[in-house]
């Protein structure tokens, strides 16, 4: 890389500051100097999305097994394969909070109360077609709100948060498909 001018805000570093800014911050961990977003509200944003994914694999959890009548099999694939790839965003999102320096919280005191999604366990099949795209189009804009927030100060957070909005959506788009 070419040493740039520090005034210009595109200009490139040379390889012996890189060098420098790794070693004298190298335990920070993934947190590098130039990390512009406000580490505890991503922390708190994302432990809060975590919740909110947790809630959401154990309503469709729910929904899978106890789901019934007519229709309620191939419904219940679809509750089965959200619930998976919720599970898998909860993942995702407690292995970035850990590379942020932060700690996931899984402790399942308070979890509802930290969602941004609710556990409502429907009585007939539609009731919880209906419950699981209220939860995804909350996950949706509060996805998209977290994203606005981080802009350009945290990149990589943004773009894991964009890929699970956009399985959301999908999840929403299913879910409206459905519709009894």
């Amino acid at each position: 890389m070419k040493s740039g001018n520090r005034g210009d805000p595109h200009a490139l570093s040379s390889v012996e500051a890189l060098r420098t800014r790794a070693r004298d911050n190298v335990e920070k961990g993934t947190v590098a100097p130039g990390y512009a977003a406000n580490r505890e509200t991503v922390l708190r944003v994302l432990n809060e999305a975590l919740a909110t994914e947790l809630v959401c694999v154990l309503r469709y959890r729910r929904h899978f097994h106890t789901a019934s009548g007519p229709l309620a099999e191939s419904i219940k694939a679809e509750f089965l394969a959200h619930s998976n790839e919720e599970q898998q965003h909860s993942d995702l999102l407690a292995q970035r909070i850990v590379q942020l320096g932060g700690k996931p919280d899984f402790n399942p005191k308070g979890l509802a109360e930290r969602s941004h999604a609710e556990y409502v366990e429907g009585v007939t099949l539609e009731d919880m077609i209906r419950e699981n795209l209220v939860a995804e189009r909350i996950a949706i804009e509060s996805y998209k709100e977290v994203i606005h927030y981080l802009g350009d100060d945290d990149p990589t957070t943004k773009r894991l948060l964009e890929s699970i909005l956009a399985v959301e959506e999908e999840h929403a788009e299913d879910l409206a498909s459905m519709t009894l």
